[in-house]
């Protein structure tokens, strides 16, 4: 039997493992501010979440398009495939280790740069799409400021509105509506995240000749959309504590705002088939909900140490990635 039918099936598994380790890890995007606000119960939230990322999931494929194909051209790579497997697992670990350490890093930053850094090590500089790789950088560098100016603005907006009515009626009215931003954020992490693992496993199926086009098929779709809400119902609840009670102490009302900030900028990315960090979205967007409630009610030393994070995903992937496939090579070809 050809080597590339088993070589394909790992990454396949591979790939969905990185979807459903990205559901747990990146759960707490979607759901820390309804659980510490106790706007939902954690489990209700779990699973409230996994079920609007599926349907998230199942909805869009343009980021998958985008993913597979403006880093590389996987039809110039004569070992995608490998490229590919490297890629995964130096996104997987990378994934591993910040949920260990309870820090909400990128799962987009993780996989696009050991994608990056194995077409470099594997196929050579003049493989590597640096047009496109810089676009989606500059997308998931801005896309964060994006979510900081805007929920400043909506919180701003929220306590001219309301700042003087009392406090118990306005949390216990934004508790019931958080309900709903919570769902919201939960499909589009579903319209943008799934669609990388989308993606990555189209590009392996270009890459060993199974398709000629980066169309994403059906059961791809469907298998990233299962794999993705079944690791969103384990849950992380490590990065929930992170996110949700570590930043600065989210009321109902600041939860709604960031929520609201985060997924609008996430479904406009989706939209324009931009992949961005769900995770910089949300929690840039805490920030400015945070600023505009008061500078000093924030955490800027915890907040600090995860933009450290972001800035370093990349470099990081890029390098394990590099060393991953130098091991496969040795220990295969």
């Amino acid at each position: 039997m050809d080597i590339n039918f088993w070589v394909i099936g790992i990454v396949i598994f591979l790939a969905l493992a990185f979807d459903f380790i990205n559901g747990f890890h990146d759960t707490a995007n979607a759901i820390a501010t309804s659980v510490s606000t106790r706007a939902l119960p954690p489990r209700v939230a779990i699973l409230m979440a996994a079920v609007m990322n599926f349907a998230g999931a199942l909805t869009f494929t343009g980021v998958a398009k985008t993913i597979g194909g403006s880093i590389a051209d996987p039809t110039q790579l004569d070992n995608g495939l490998e490229i590919v497997t490297a890629t995964l697992i130096a996104a997987i670990i990378w994934n591993l280790v910040t949920w260990w350490f309870g820090i909400p890093s990128s799962s987009s930053h993780a996989l696009i740069g050991a994608l990056a850094g194995a077409v470099f090590a594997g196929a050579g500089a003049d493989k590597l799409n640096l047009s496109g790789f810089n676009s989606i950088v500059i997308g998931l560098i801005i896309s964060p400021i994006i979510a900081f100016v805007v929920g400043y603005i909506v919180m701003t907006i929220l306590k001219w509105i309301f700042g003087r009515r009392s406090p118990h009626t306005v949390n216990k009215g934004f508790r019931t509506c958080q309900i709903i931003t919570a769902a919201f954020q939960s499909f589009t992490h579903g319209t943008n995240d799934a669609q990388k693992a989308m993606g990555i496993i189209t590009f392996a199926l270009v890459a060993a000749g199974l398709q000629q086009e980066m169309e994403v098929q059906t059961w791809v779709k469907l298998a990233a959309a299962t794999a993705m809400a079944l690791g969103t119902s384990i849950g992380g609840w490590k990065i929930i504590k992170t996110m949700g009670t570590k930043i600065f102490k989210i009321e109902p009302i600041n939860g709604f705002a960031a929520d609201l900030s985060a997924a609008s900028v996430i479904m406009s990315a989706t939209l324009t088939h931009l992949p961005i960090s769900t995770t910089h979205a949300i929690t840039s967007a805490i920030l400015g909900v945070g600023s505009a409630k008061r500078f000093s009610a924030v955490k800027w030393g915890v907040a600090g140490r995860i933009v450290v994070t972001w800035f370093i995903t990349i470099p990081i992937c890029g390098g394990l990635a590099m060393l991953i496939l130098k091991i496969i090579d040795v220990l295969f070809y």
